[in-house]
């Protein structure tokens, strides 16, 4: 997929989902015995570990064996490492890491983050056989930028635009990010300095939140100096 994305300009993608919920449902976690963690510290975050490890081991081992067989992989060509509360799937054309932390806002839940990367093959994310196995699964795409981007400075360039296609920004004061809006398109772009994050409102495959990318990436190229963001 990054071989269609300027490499001088593209450090890498990131296909990202979440899903999350309350830390007393998890297999691992034992009524009258164990207490609702009420702070995110490397203690709890242990103890989550411990209790998540049945749905971590479920989940990943499930996605090991449709990527066996779904896309025809051989044992060399795929590994699953599972040390709870993170697990990696490695297989020969992408990784998947998959990692269970305490909701730092409500320590009485639990997120999943689930992030796809190293994807070295764009005709293979296009597959029905690729969709299939992460339909539905990432909601966020995330471009890492080799020399990075002065939030500052992208904000300038849209509000010149004053509307010109269709684009609009938010910041807060103190300009650490911004929020870049395009007219018809339901994902908003994130840009940190350091990523551009496209941030999609229904979760889909990577092939269809690529489709959509695609017509942010046009609306870009209404400036020279945005379209070099992303090419």
């Amino acid at each position: 997929m990054a071989q269609e994305l300027p490499s001088d300009i593209i450090a890498g993608i990131s296909f990202v989902g979440r899903s999350g919920g309350a830390v007393k449902t998890l297999a691992g976690f034992r009524k009258g015995h164990h207490t609702v963690p009420d702070a995110a510290n490397a203690v709890t975050q242990a103890f989550l570990g411990k209790i998540c490890a049945a749905e971590l081991g479920d989940e990943t081992e499930d996605l090991f064996q449709r990527a066996r067989t779904g896309l025809g992989y051989k044992r060399k060509d795929l590994g699953l490492s599972l040390t709870p509360p993170t697990a990696v799937l490695s297989a020969k054309d992408f990784t998947v890491d998959v990692g269970y932390a305490l909701d730092e806002s409500d320590p009485s839940r639990y997120v999943v983050t689930r992030t796809l990367h190293s994807l070295r093959s764009a005709e293979l994310a296009r597959t029905e056989e690729f969709t299939a196995l992460f339909a539905g699964a990432f909601s966020e795409i995330s471009f890492g930028l080799k020399k990075g981007a002065r939030v500052e400075a992208v904000i300038d360039l849209i509000e010149q635009l004053d509307g010109e296609g269709g684009l609009a920004v938010d910041y807060p004061a103190d300009c650490r990010e911004c929020l870049i809006r395009v007219t018809g398109v339901g994902a908003a772009v994130r840009c940190t300095g350091a990523a551009l994050e496209m941030v999609f409102p229904r979760a889909g495959s990577p092939a269809e939140l690529m489709a959509e990318f695609a017509a942010v990436r046009g609306a870009f190229a209404v400036s020279r100096e945005l379209a070099g963001l992303i090419g």
